[in-house]
């Protein structure tokens, strides 16, 4: 600044700004004036200077900026018409402010990149322009005179839409693209709704990014449609101004009201025409017509300069854009539109109740200073203190002119003060050859500390948000594929959970199939169908997972389209997965599903109950069983026709924890193959159809104390040989081991110390080793207690047929109903020359086929068993599918009583009143069933498997007992004739 004047107004000034900062101070309009005009200006020119420096946004329009003066009007020229021109000039002013780049095009390229944030957006000025030209172009034609009020408002907003002024058609549809500022909210909530919905709905990825792009170029379409009127129109911010500001509808108090709405478009439009008749009315017929002209102006820059310094705004623009907007005036006067623009601003300002951040500096004419005042008084005298003149700074009071000026405008804006412009703070300052030269006074300047929101809301921080956001979401979206089976964008199937491949297995999909999901898309070649004939051969069941799968969820749908709401669902868990690492594939769970299955095809036919079958997957070996119990417990959370769960057919350690899961749950169990003695002790909600260990055990002591007699008086050794199970959690062989050692001990063997055998690191049991023990020690075992699996008796009888200690000895080998599994023929299980296999099986079929309707059904609705079905088809010879059959059966019927589906709850206390005749194994019967305790009445094979002299081995029944039968088994019935003899 050249002077002190101009440090203590440049001082105020800054002030003021670090006071909008952090609040919404009134803004004064600041008046320098002096004797000669030279001075006030200088300040306001050098001001202005200082301001651009500091980053402020500065306008000058044009015909103020101190060039040429304009001619004064002629002598003849009266006052009314000079006051005409005046506010034509500030009127044209006022539209020259509506650009943009006359608030930071103005100036070096260093001071408009200093400027706070980005452009103004000046619409509603731009708007009125607009709408002052086309009444202008309205009243020159000869639609303004007609007396239909109808078809002059259609003439109106015609000319308002043809509008061709290229500064101001950029909200016309038709000609440019328009602003987004009104269509970008509604992106924001289409896109967040499409998420959302994409979310909720389990669609694809692919999908949601399709549906919401579709849903933006539909509301991108509709914004630029080219009509009259497009379709948010309306909507656009300058538009509902211009319908909902009070100064308009003052001056259209006496018409009819109007009102917008996005559900009425046509109606809207007869508003917007309705109101735009009422302002031409008001600029052509009034009296002050250009004084309306003016004031409507002023009233569209100020509210366009509010919102853009509006705080809580989409982009908080009002938190970056830290210093007001300043408007020089370096020449207001009478002529050029100044002192009618000031008074426009203070006017407003006194009618309005929001506070704009305009701040004004003029310097106006010493002879022009007593305009300001709307009207003087009748004297014509200068006025005093109270005439209402505005607020005036001496030398003096220079430093606190903005406090004192803020401390007398809520006095000053009275309608007492009649006279006065209470926005308006005149400033006198001395002339230029009497102003005080600068001392070592510094430029004052206000913090310029970045604010919060511009780091934290800015192009920058959005980009690397969206940018953290897709990562995130990629990492989260690859945490829910790596974890879960079936996922979409951002959503996951939960009721399956993935297991990555370790140690050689195959990726698993462990817990219960919804929506879709199959587990046979997990196996090798599971969407294959097996050949019939070289399944049966080798003894697995001829159909595949996927032929399962698909069968049962057409049953479903059956069952929800036909059983309207009268229908109840039960759960298979099994083991469904593959292990390459052993060449294993699910033949226990594909036999068990397959008995579910047909039973749900036979009960759907012939009940009006319907029957729902979900699968569930405990993993190989059932495995993870635990977090398949876990995960059907939530799923029965969420399903009320949930009643039960078939399966679980391993006695494995963690049986006894996911039985609990299930109790917890309300969820009754019935197992066709878990021969586990403790479970139906432990748990009320246990109901096993398999002859438990321990009673099995015992009847195969009927064949042990037939070889301990055939010893002729001396006391045969025998020995217990199982598998390793330190390193699994295989239940069933330690139970095995233990009940077959007290059984040999109960039968009065010399029972040696027990042998045990490992796995190597691919599955394969180690039986060098072990054969070595047995067969080079002093007292040779001649019976032998196989606590094992099924695939481990073939490796097994390899090393007793040859090892020189073993190959000429007769031996029996007894084992449990794990062998029940085993084909004994060419290619599959096979005994040793000299060796004698007893062992239990799962159930007796011969002798209850007779009287069921299991086989016929099976040749009805099973794959590739072929039309011929018996109880020694390779498919079934197992049992399993037998049990698995009568297991659902029994549930259901549980589950349906008195043809109506039961509750989960009823149907665990149905289950102790169940009892089937005709069932694939016999009689189900749980009527005798106590709680907590062992039932009678199992299903139960103990058979001989020796070897022939064509090499071949021939299994035979040596006695048995269909289920219901209670009748204990015989030594005479369980005759071996010569006592094991090979």
């Amino acid at each position: 600044m050249g002077t002190s004047q101009g440090f203590d107004v440049q001082r105020q000034v800054e002030a003021v700004v670090q006071d909008f900062r952090s609040s919404d101070p009134p803004m004064p309009v600041v008046v320098l004036y002096s004797d000669d005009d030279t001075g006030a200006r200088s300040i306001a020119t050098e001001l202005c200077e200082v301001q651009k420096s500091h980053g402020t946004r500065c306008a000058v329009p044009s015909a103020m900026a101190g060039g040429r003066r304009r001619a004064r009007p002629d002598e003849g020229v009266g006052a009314a018409d000079a006051r005409a021109e005046g506010l034509r000039n500030a009127i044209h002013a006022v539209g020259e402010l509506s650009d943009p780049k006359k608030w930071n095009g103005v100036g070096s390229r260093a001071d408009r990149d200093r400027s706070d944030y980005r452009r103004y957006a000046f619409p509603r000025t731009r708007f009125v322009v607009a709408v002052d030209d086309a009444v202008k172009r309205w009243a020159e034609s000869a639609s303004a005179g007609e007396a239909d009020r109808r078809a002059s408002e259609k003439a109106l907003l015609r000319a308002l839409v043809e509008g061709r002024r290229p500064q101001f058609s950029h909200w016309v549809p038709r000609r440019t693209v328009s602003d987004m500022s009104h269509v970008f909210p509604m992106i924001i909530t289409t896109v967040v709704a499409a998420t959302l919905a994409a979310t909720l709905a389990d669609v694809s990825g692919l999908t949601a990014a399709l549906c919401g792009t579709g849903l933006v170029a539909l509301l991108l379409i509709l914004n630029f449609v080219p009509r009259s009127m497009p379709v948010f129109q309306w909507l656009r911010r300058e538009c509902r101004w211009f319908m909902t500001t009070t100064f308009l509808r003052a001056a259209a108090a006496r018409s009819r009201p109007v009102a917008v709405s996005p559900l009425r478009p046509f109606r809207s439009r007869d508003a917007v025409a309705a109101r735009l008749y009422e302002v031409a009315q008001a600029m052509t017929d009034s009296q002050e017509k250009d004084a309306f002209r003016l004031r409507l102006h002023v009233l569209a820059l100020l509210e366009d300069l509010r919102d853009n310094h509006r705080r809580w705004s989409w982009d908080l623009r009002g938190f970056k854009r830290l210093r007001p907007p300043m408007l020089f005036l370096p020449v207001a006067d009478a002529d050029n539109g100044g002192i009618e623009l000031i008074k426009a601003v203070s006017d407003i300002r006194s009618r309005r109740s929001e506070l704009d951040p305009l701040l004004v500096v003029a310097a106006v004419p010493d002879g022009s200073i007593d305009l300001l005042r709307r009207h003087l008084p009748a004297d014509g005298g200068a006025g005093t203190a109270g005439d209402g003149r505005a607020h005036e700074a001496g030398p003096a009071e220079l430093s606190d002119w903005h406090r004192e000026w803020a401390a007398d405008l809520r006095v000053g804006q009275s309608p007492s003060h009649w006279g006065g412009l209470p926005w308006v703070v005149r400033i006198p300052v001395p002339d230029t050859e009497h102003q005080t030269p600068p001392g070592r006074e510094q430029c004052v300047k206000a913090s310029t500390r970045r604010t919060v929101a511009r780091v934290v809301w800015s192009a920058q921080t959005l980009a690397l948000s969206l940018a953290l956001m897709a990562g995130g979401t990629a990492v989260y979206a690859d945490a829910l594929s790596d974890r879960h089976c079936s996922t979409t964008w951002l959503t996951a199937n939960r009721d399956t959970r993935r297991k990555a491949a370790s140690g050689g297995r195959a990726e698993e999909c462990i817990g219960i199939a919804t929506d879709g999901v199959r587990f046979s898309t997990w196996l090798p070649g599971g969407d294959s169908e097996p050949v019939g004939g070289e399944a049966s051969r080798s003894g697995g069941a001829p159909w595949s997972l996927s032929q399962l799968e698909t069968r049962i969820e057409e049953q479903n749908e059956k069952a929800l389209r036909e059983g309207r709401g009268k229908y109840v669902t039960v759960v298979y868990a099994g083991p469904l997965s593959a292990d390459e690492r052993r060449g294993y594939s699910p033949v226990k769970g594909l036999e068990e599903l397959g008995g579910v299955y047909l039973a749900q095809a036979v009960v759907n036919k012939a009940s009006s109950v319907k029957l729902r079958v979900l699968v569930a997957n405990g993993g190989v070996d059932l495995g993870d069983q635990v977090e398949m119990a876990e995960l059907i417990a939530a799923y029965a959370e969420r399903d009320p026709t949930l009643v039960g769960v078939v399966g679980t057919g391993r006695d494995l350690d963690s049986s006894a924890r996911t039985t609990r899961i299930l109790q917890r749950a309300g969820l009754p169990v019935v197992s066709g193959t878990n021969s586990a003695t403790y479970l139906p002790r432990q748990f009320a909600n246990w109901f096993g159809l398999a002859a438990p260990d321990e009673w099995q055990t015992s009847q195969l002591g009927l064949i042990a104390r037939q070889l301990r007699r055939a010893a002729e008086g001396r006391k045969p050794s025998a020995m217990v040989v199982a598998r390793d199970t330190e390193a699994s959690d295989d239940r069933y062989t330690e139970e095995q081991a233990r009940y077959g050692g007290e059984m040999l001990d109960r039968e009065d063997f010399a029972v040696q110390e027990p042998l045990s055998y490992a796995l190597s690191p691919g599955g394969d049991p180690e039986f060098r080793g072990p054969a070595g023990k047995i067969c080079e020690s002093a007292d040779v075992p001649s019976v032998i207690y196989f606590a094992g699996r099924v695939e481990d008796v073939s490796p097994f009888m390899e090393q007793l047929g040859t090892h020189a200690g073993c190959a000429d000895r007769k031996m029996s080998v007894i084992t449990g109903d794990d062998l029940s599994k085993a084909v004994f023929a060419p290619g599959s299980e096979s005994v040793a020359p000299e060796v004698t296999l007893y062992h239990a099986a799962l159930a007796e079929l011969g002798k209850a086929a007779r009287g069921t309707e299991f086989y016929n059904h099976a040749a009805e609705y099973l794959p590739g068993v072929g039309d011929k079905v018996r109880y020694d088809s390779p498919a079934l010879a197992s049992g399993q599918t037998a049990l698995s059959y009568d297991s659902t059966r029994a549930l259901f019927d549980a589950a349906s009583r008195d043809d109506t589906a039961q509750s989960r709850s009823s149907t665990w206390v149905n289950l102790r009143a169940v009892r089937l005749h005709g069932m694939a194994t016999g009689t189900i019967d749980f009527q005798q069933a106590p709680l907590y305790a062992g039932r009678t009445g199992h299903s139960i094979a103990l058979m001989e498997v020796r070897r022939l002299e064509d090499g071949s081995s021939h299994s035979r029944v040596v006695c048995s007992r269909v289920a219901g039968d209670t009748r204990p088994l015989t030594e005479k019935e369980c005759a071996i004739g010569d006592g094991g003899a090979g």
